[in-house]
């Protein structure tokens, strides 16, 4: 998700926000504890602890298939004709791990993103655009490869290492032809990585996965941070159904999208909501200080809009190639679903008088 996107979300929202609070919104501490937030990080913690595990099996099988290439000083014609099967277990297993770390990733990016402090990681991590397309909602980072190449600002580290595993990114794909299957036909995934590129955003990749562990472990959660990963991150709907439409899954050999062509964006969709239902469990107790029956409709808004995305999921799993036409109906409803659950708890962080971060 961009800084640009997350912004605009957030700007529309502080004006639902401020139109909540009024003279008598605010309530007295004495009546309304504050809430107990220690679900939040804990279930952060969790995933972050488990990210740093599937990465460093991913830098593992990377580091196997880089020296694999070493042998043959990256000659890639050569290594596929001499260590055919060593290079396709190498990836494979790398593809596996990486299969791990992006969904568990993703069950944690409603808190990571929608959190100012951690924010940054999101972007680099899985949201940040490459420089040259979008300068303005870039990464941080620069990927210096080890021959000596510098790939500047070349998009999020999970769309770097998918593409160049899967071979969506030509730029990241070693020159050579890789029929994996034998049957004659380069087939989608049939590739091999620059293993220069694929090492190095491996290993920044985990790298980041262990810093984002220790922010996570030094970070204490605020009401005002609950509150404003709920509005920044619940009314994303439209965003993430367009990156589905523009994938594989619906636009399939046309699709020029590099990344999020492996796992369906809908998989991922069901995790952050999962996320952001932890996060509302956590100040729900608060909300129903304030207004019991709007604190139900909201757990039950979330969970009516996960299970909306989960059919979906589970029709396209089954074989039903959607159209981009459907996929732009289907992700306006989920919109529209999920501006509403954005709106009402909106109005409960005024009338709790829980400032939303900018």
């Amino acid at each position: 998700m961009t800084r640009l996107f997350r912004l605009s979300i957030l700007v529309a929202w502080m004006a639902l926000f401020l139109s909540a609070c009024g003279p008598t919104a605010t309530p007295t501490p004495t009546t309304i504890p504050t809430a107990d937030l220690n679900g939040i990080k804990d279930y952060l913690l969790g995933q972050t602890s488990a990210l740093v595990a599937a990465a460093t099996q991913l830098q593992a099988a990377t580091n196997r298939y880089y020296q694999l290439a070493e042998t043959t000083a990256f000659d890639y014609t050569a290594l596929w004709q001499s260590r055919q099967n060593d290079v396709i277990d190498a990836i494979t297993a790398a593809r596996e791990a990486w299969i791990t770390a992006s969904p568990t990733y993703e069950k944690m990016e409603g808190i990571v993103a929608g959190t100012p402090a951690l924010a940054q990681f999101d972007i680099d991590l899985d949201a940040g655009a490459a420089g040259d397309e979008d300068p303005e909602n870039a990464v941080s980072f620069d990927l210096v490869l080890a021959d000596g190449r510098t790939l500047p600002k070349p998009g999020n580290l999970f769309g770097v290492t998918e593409s160049a595993l899967w071979g969506t990114e030509p730029a990241f794909a070693a020159p050579v032809e890789a029929d994996w299957n034998g049957n004659g036909t380069l087939e989608f995934g049939e590739t091999l990585p620059d293993a220069h590129v694929l090492k190095a955003s491996a290993d920044l990749l985990t790298q980041m996965a262990g810093k984002l562990d220790e922010a996570a472990r030094a970070w204490t959660p605020t009401e005002t941070d609950a509150f404003t990963a709920l509005v920044v991150m619940v009314p994303t709907m439209s965003e993430y159904f367009a990156s589905w439409r523009d994938s594989r899954f619906v636009s399939g050999e046309s699709s020029t999208q590099r990344d999020f062509n492996v796992i369906s964006r809908l998989a991922d969709i069901q995790d952050i909501l999962g996320g952001l239902e932890i996060v509302y469990a956590q100040v729900r107790p608060r909300v129903e200080t304030i207004d019991t029956a709007q604190a139900d409709q909201i757990a039950t808004g979330l969970r009516n809009l996960k299970a909306f995305v989960a059919d979906i999921y589970a029709q396209e799993r089954n074989g039903r190639r959607f159209t981009p036409e459907e996929a732009d109906t289907l992700g306006a409803e989920a919109q529209n679903r999920a501006t509403a659950i954005t709106g009402q708890i909106s109005q409960m962080a005024g009338a709790l008088g829980v400032p939303l971060a900018e």
